[in-house]
């Protein structure tokens, strides 16, 4: 096994084991190999693991005959990232999280043009992408076509529909360098049973379950196991299809809004029912380029939609990066017991995963150690809005160095401090909400407010131009600060500014990592 580190970062849980060594710029140890990229950098330099689990020969074979068929799969698309610049890309999706996408790689130096489908008015009314709301994203021949039409070096696949369905599979088969999962690997998220199995061969750390297809069944091992328990819909239900039951009825209810009256159609059809674990939760993301991991900086997600973590889940209320509960220590062993296994395991299984792995984690009360919660194969939403605003590094570059397997020479620049971001959200969400209210003010809010940018996530524009409500959670107010108080302060200004009484928003975002601060926000 071979890991890369940044200088200043090598993993704790290997520095005892190096105390008697010369530090040089490769370090044999246990069977592990140490690389010290030499660079410096006042920045934050994320580490880079690299696994390779056969003999340097055979690995080259492998990488010989895998750049071979890429060269041929590519053709007239191959991408030099170490020599080509001003490249157009194509993001797919319309939300928060590629809203933020945009605005990373409209400001990477190797960024040509950024075309975003379908698309928001939001993302068009800041400047940081050309919307086609008429391209249909579910026809991969149209994707196709615009891509070879516009000469699209990359193409950023933000939701998980559209990888569940293929999409990816389409476009690399048709030479487009595309940065997202096969169909294959996104059964990562697609499935829950899928990925349950996977953590058993591979031995990866997750809470205990069964999986059941008939509701009778599990409601008597839901007796017998008591509660609290949690109980989750095997297929995608946009973030809502997990229940933690604290009552029995409750747990019933579940069960029977899943599998007998269909709330997620076939997604509930089959059912994960899990321990509950005690804890604290945490996101950990990943760039993955089929072999390699490169984790990006540390962030957490507030899941419930009321202010003490109270009510039901949604797709997130607010989140934070850094976040404080993940430090280097819980970093390493994630990527050591979690990230690096499952990479393996999917090589393994046939299924390469390139893309985004996003570790949903418990950080256990009890024993202070990482479980896995779920996987995500894309950019969390609303985290993707405070790590795009942090990073400094041309994503562009970055990316295609994931899409050609070249991610182990790459080394991540974090700006310093830290950002927040609060979502706004609908009344009535995340059950029955109203469209059509108009949303004020919000350029006077990035305007008044320094370093703070607003993504759009649910807005239209009526026919006065005006921007109006049309989804759930519908803007994500993000802003940078020197420290997470300042980010807050900053984030919580803007959100002020912004005129709509049919929104609403969570007053408390970072409550864990800012215990002593009054939440309380004058309106």
């Amino acid at each position: 096994m071979e890991i890369l580190t940044g200088a200043n970062a090598l993993p704790t849980y290997f520095a005892s084991r190096i105390t008697a060594f010369k530090l040089r710029n490769q370090v044999n140890l246990c069977g592990f190999t140490f690389k010290i990229p030499q660079r410096s950098s006042s920045l934050f330099a994320s580490r880079m693991f690299s696994i390779s689990y056969c003999s340097n020969a055979k690995l080259n074979a492998l990488n010989n005959s895998r750049e071979n068929s890429q060269d041929s799969d590519v053709s007239g698309y191959e991408i030099d990232i170490q020599k080509e610049e001003n490249v157009a890309v194509l993001v797919i999706g319309g939300g928060g999280r590629e809203h933020a996408l945009c605005y990373a790689l409209k400001r990477s130096p190797s960024c040509m043009s950024v075309f975003c489908s379908p698309g928001n008015p939001g993302i068009t009314h800041s400047g940081t992408a050309t919307c086609l709301p008429d391209l249909d994203i579910s026809d991969s021949s149209a994707v196709i076509s615009f891509c070879q039409d516009w000469q699209i070096g990359l193409v950023v696949i933000g939701p998980e529909d559209p990888l569940v369905n293929g999409l990816a599979n389409d476009l690399v088969k048709a030479g487009i360098p595309t940065f997202g999962p096969s169909a294959e690997a996104a059964a990562l998220e697609g499935s829950k049973d899928f990925m349950k199995k996977l953590c058993d061969k591979y031995h990866i750390p997750t809470a205990k379950y069964r999986t059941f297809t008939d509701p009778s069944d599990a409601k008597n091992y839901v007796k017998e196991q008591g509660v609290p328990i949690v109980i989750k819909a095997d297929g995608l239900a946009a973030g809502k299809g997990v229940t933690v039951a604290m009552a029995l009825e409750e747990a019933y209810r579940a069960i029977d809004a899943m599998m007998v009256e269909e709330s997620f159609g076939k997604a509930g059809s089959r059912i994960i029912i899990e321990e509950y674990l005690e804890g604290e939760e945490a996101s950990f993301f990943a760039l993955v380029d089929g072999k390699n991991a490169l984790p990006l900086e540390s962030a957490q997600d507030h899941k419930r939609v009321g202010d003490g973590d109270i009510g039901p889940n949604t797709g997130g209320m607010g989140a934070y990066s850094p976040a404080p509960i993940l430090t280097k220590e819980v970093q390493s062993l994630v990527m050591e017991s979690i990230i690096l296994p499952t990479v393996q395991g999917m090589a393994n299984e046939g299924c390469e995963f390139v893309g985004v792995l996003y570790a949903g984690l418990m950080i256990e009360k009890k024993s202070g150690l990482p479980k896995l919660i779920e996987y995500n194969v894309r950019f969390g939403d609303p985290e993707c809005q405070v790590l795009m605003l942090r990073l400094k590094s041309d994503l562009v570059r970055v990316l295609l160095a994931a899409c050609r397997g070249q991610l182990g020479t790459v080394l991540l620049d974090w700006s310093p401090g830290s950002a927040m971001v609060v979502v706004m959200a609908s009344n009535g969400y995340p059950g029955a909400y109203a469209k059509g209210s108009v949303i004020k003010n919000l350029d006077k809010a990035e305007a008044v407010v320094p370093e703070v940018k607003i993504f759009h996530a649910g807005t239209s524009l009526d026919s006065e131009g005006n921007f109006i409500s049309v989804g759930g959670r519908v803007l994500g107010v993000t802003a940078n600060g020197k420290d997470l108080a300042d980010a807050r302060d900053r984030a919580y200004r803007a959100v002020e500014e912004i005129e709509w009484p049919d929104g609403f928003y969570r007053r408390d975002i970072g409550w864990r990592a800012l215990p002593h601060t009054n939440f309380v926000v004058e309106t």
